[in-house]
């Protein structure tokens, strides 16, 4: 248990020293016309480092009191059932575009694990992806990955 926290926090302490670096390379002060780029990204990876250095420190001092799992066979499976279908996910959306890709996953996960029928899970998932769509292609100008759906509704 003890070196487990000690790993994550050390690779969280280097990742917030990554965000903090490159945030203050973006400018991470409060202009004229208010925050720079870097500000609030500069302040969020010092809070991690902060964090980090915090858990390292109670991790190192505690006492390891025996030889206790990490995680049990039925956390586990818990735990893979979430981040297996994330992977799955994250890697269809290059190849789906991130809107089917986002249909599907969350009409998945309501009906995998929050047992919504076919309907209420559809809807939800298909007003959520069409909701950021709007959001984000329409309102923003921010443009997403898309994939061939979007390609045949001729969606740019």
């Amino acid at each position: 248990m003890r070196a487990v926290e000690i790993g994550v926090a050390a690779v969280l302490l280097v990742a917030g020293i990554v965000v903090a670096v490159d945030s203050h390379r973006l400018g991470a002060k409060w202009g004229e016309d208010g925050p720079e780029a870097g500000y609030f990204p500069f302040y969020v990876g010092l809070m991690i480092c902060i964090s980090s250095v915090v858990i390292l420190v109670r991790a190192s001092r505690a006492i390891d009191s025996g030889r206790k799992s990490f995680v049990e066979r039925g956390q586990l499976r818990t735990i893979l059932s979430v981040l297996v279908p994330t992977v799955v996910y994250v890697a269809t959306i290059a190849w789906l575009g991130i809107y089917l890709a986002s249909t599907v996953y969350i009409a998945y996960f309501m009906r995998r694990l929050g047992h919504y029928s076919y309907l209420k899970s559809g809807a939800v998932a298909v007003g959520v992806s069409v909701f950021f769509f709007l959001v984000f292609e329409v309102w923003f100008k921010v443009s997403l990955p898309k994939g061939p759906l979007e390609a045949a509704l001729g969606i740019n």
